[in-house]
């Protein structure tokens, strides 16, 4: 068999048709697909599914049929492709918790807000319209929009329903095309028409004046809106821009309820996210979790706090930052205009084109009714010819070979009213009627007036645009149920936040082991060490509270204390943790929480009151705090209310110094001032100060000398009284050589 002539194929570079089909393909998904339309709201296969139902007679007043016979005439009609997903966007069309105004009443299992797409197979379910359809079908066979043939051409189908209201916004919708995509967000229906009235009367009004009519997005839940105006003006002036939503709760019995959740947020999903918490033990305020959702309250998830003491506000507030307890949606109002191009448009873009295509389809509405009155009154025109001679054209039609012929030419009719005269019943001709055809013209040329009128008249138009709008308003409409509120920013607890409050004992070891013992009535002395190794110091606190510790030459490291290991053990190197500078040693330890105050002080006679909040950093490495120079820091003092508040000082030499707190400065870092007065001829036989704490107002003091102790009462101490930076008062012989001060309680 010889080949085919080269000549009948077409030779394209693959450059060129690689390019064409992408390009084909994507405006098919653009135009056909993806994106809704301006008009009616709709994707092409949302359009066919209501086409579809209302051609099956499956009005709002009609019986249920089953949801198959509706996909197999979307498939077979008009959208052939996958029905598992012509199904889906029929299951999405019915869900009251995914779209705000359903278009399908659905009957059986049409799936759940925990699991939206656990509905039943499309045989078992059934469905038909919902009253809201209507204005989407009513004015379809008014001559309200074109139509088009369906994919093999056997029947005709509309390119877009007369929708009566601007519904692009009223349920939104998702897609993605190629290279663009939509997410419109659905609006409540009374504020959008109230917009678009407005907009009616004054068409230079702004988008900030059409927000005093919709402030924002309308969703199926009754979560809150808590986007700043500031954003929500955003997504209206650019049609782009971003909504958070958040769950509502309340407080019943000392439980957090939990009784609306964002758009298609998941109530399982967040029990999981909450649960898992909890099991991380991250969430130690929480000791109950639980599902009390039913008919009644489709939403009601209870949490147990563990105390009374619990601030519900601190929990949720970190369960909106970590779980789906709140959520952010991107908005981007791009969508097919009338002109056929898909553009991302504007809050008043959007209700000024709508309403200029809404114009057109009134105005095709009244012309074709126009037309059929005319047509009518034609009609009418020539029966009032034939019952004034009836009995010669019944002569005619009796005896004439071509009655219309010799019709037409008696009578000057046309051919339509001749053929009308002709197609007349015997019964018609009763003397009765022509009173009927003379009411029917009275009517008919009153209509005719009143849509010429309006037809003529843009005032007139207007009119009957807004009366319509209000009219559907009332009809359809209903309440606001996503409340918007401005709410502060959603914070996660720091990890100390999470952690549960216990009183701990932190121990070092004199090799640099460190470990947490729960409990303050502990002895850490008598806990077992490594060989060669020993006690050297410990801090008392809580476990949710930092840990600082001081190394010698002054730097703080900052150790969280709920991650130590327990001191069953022997703890772990404090090094690990911490990277110590080269032959420096961890000396103090101070764990309290971020507000407290300390003295700082060296055993050169110098100090100042520090923050505990400020010796914390992130960094492994510490931060500078006190200038040591050759001198040690003493441990760390508690430090009170400095307005009322002393600080006792005692020197080696057995001196001791009382002062008002409030003489210390407060800083961050540093030097420090002096404390107490220590001779250069004292400090040269190494005198130095050995002990320091802060006494509260009426306050004694215990003095600790080895084994000795003495108490000094308030009155005893006015002898020590003095002001900072002065030498201070011997003590009583034996008891010179301190080693602490202690306020008694």
């Amino acid at each position: 068999m010889a080949l085919e002539s080269t000549e009948a194929f077409e030779r394209l570079p693959l450059k060129t048709y690689t390019e064409k089909a992408y390009l084909d393909y994507s405006m098919y998904v653009i135009l056909d697909r993806a994106l809704p339309h301006i008009g009616d709201g709709l994707k092409p296969v949302q359009r066919r599914i209501v086409y579809a139902m209302s051609e099956l007679g499956l009005s709002a007043q009609s019986k249920h049929k089953k949801s198959a016979r509706t996909v197999g005439d979307v498939l077979g009609k008009f959208h052939p492709h996958g029905d598992s997903a012509c199904y889906e966007a029929m299951v999405l069309l019915a869900q009251p918790f995914s779209t705000r105004y359903p278009l399908v009443d659905g009957q059986g299992n049409w799936g759940s807000p925990d699991d939206p797409k656990s509905f039943a197979a499309m045989r078992y379910t059934e469905a038909r319209l919902t009253p809201i359809a209507k204005i989407l079908l009513d004015e379809l066979g008014q001559g309200t929009v074109d139509w088009q043939p369906n994919f093999d051409g056997t029947l005709k189908e509309p390119k877009l329903l007369p929708a009566r209201v601007p519904s692009i916004l009223l349920n939104g919708t998702t897609g993605i095309a190629v290279g663009m995509a939509t997410d419109i967000p659905p609006h409540n229906l009374r504020e959008v028409v109230n917009a678009a009235v407005h907009l009616l009367d004054d068409p230079d009004a702004s988008v900030s004046d059409l927000m005093r009519f919709v402030p924002g997005p309308d969703y199926p839940t009754t979560a809150e809106i808590i986007s700043s105006p500031a954003d929500l003006a955003k997504v209206y002036e650019t049609g782009n821009g971003s909504i958070r939503m958040r769950a509502t709760y309340v407080s019943e019995d000392g439980d957090i309820v939990i009784n609306a959740l964002p758009h298609q947020a998941s109530p399982a999903r967040i029990l999981e996210q909450i649960a898992a918490q909890m099991q991380a033990k991250k969430l130690p305020m929480i000791v109950d979790l639980r599902d009390e959702s039913d008919h009644e309250n489709p939403i009601r998830l209870v949490l147990t706090p563990r105390s009374n003491r619990v601030n519900a506000e601190e929990v949720m507030t970190h369960l909106f930052a970590t779980t789906d307890l709140e959520k952010t949606y991107r908005v981007n109002l791009n969508m097919i205009g009338v002109d056929g191009r898909p553009q991302v448009k504007s809050l008043r873009a959007i209700l000024s084109e709508w309403l200029d295509w809404r114009r057109q389809t009134v105005t095709r509405r009244l012309t074709h009714r126009l037309d059929q009155v005319m047509d009518r009154l034609h009609i009418l025109e020539g029966y009032l010819v034939a019952y004034l001679n009836i009995d010669e054209v019944i002569r005619i039609i009796r005896e004439e070979d071509e009655p219309k012929t010799e019709l037409m030419e008696r009578f000057g009719l046309s051919e339509v009213q001749a053929n009308a005269i002709l197609d007349l019943r015997l019964r018609h001709l009763a003397k009765l009627e022509e009173v009927k055809i003379q009411a029917e013209q009275k009517e008919l040329e009153k209509e005719r007036k009143y849509l010429e009128g309006v037809l003529g008249s843009r005032t007139k138009m207007t009119q009957l645009m807004r009366d319509e709008l209000t009219k559907d308003a009332e009809t359809y409409g209903d309440e606001r149920r996503s409340p918007i509120v401005v709410r502060q920013e959603a914070r996660a607890l720091r990890e100390d936040q999470l952690v549960a409050s216990e009183p701990v004992t932190v121990v070092l070891s004199d090799n640099g082991w460190i470990r947490s013992a729960k409990g303050h009535d502990i002895d850490p002395e008598a806990l077992a060490y490594k060989s060669g190794d020993q006690y050297l110091i410990s801090a008392q606190g809580r476990s949710n509270q930092p840990l600082v510790a001081f190394d010698t030459t002054g730097r703080a490291y900052s150790v969280q204390t709920h991650t130590l290991p327990s001191a069953r053990s022997q703890g772990e190197p404090l090094s690990g943790r911490i990277d110590l500078a080269s032959g420096a040693k961890v000396t103090q330890l101070a764990l309290a929480d971020e507000a407290t105050k300390w003295v700082l002080a060296t055993d050169h006679g110098y100090g100042f009151i520090c923050k505990h909040g400020d010796l914390l950093g992130r960094n492994k490495a510490g931060k500078s705090v006190v200038n040591l120079g050759d001198a040690k820091l003493l441990p760390p003092a508690v430090m009170g209310d400095a307005e009322l508040s002393r600080i006792a000082v005692a020197v080696s030499s057995g001196h001791l110094l009382v002062f008002e707190a409030h003489e210390l400065p407060e800083l961050a870092k540093g030097k420090g001032n002096k404390l107490i007065q220590i001779p250069p001829a004292l400090l040269k036989e190494g005198h130095r100060v050995t002990a320091i704490t802060v006494l509260p107002p009426l306050r004694s003091l215990r003095v600790i000398a080895g084994k000795r102790h003495v108490t000094l009462s308030p009155s005893d101490l006015e002898n020590f009284v003095g002001e900072r930076a002065r030498r201070g008062k011997l003590l009583p012989r034996g008891f010179q050589r301190v080693d602490k001060l202690e306020a008694e309680s």
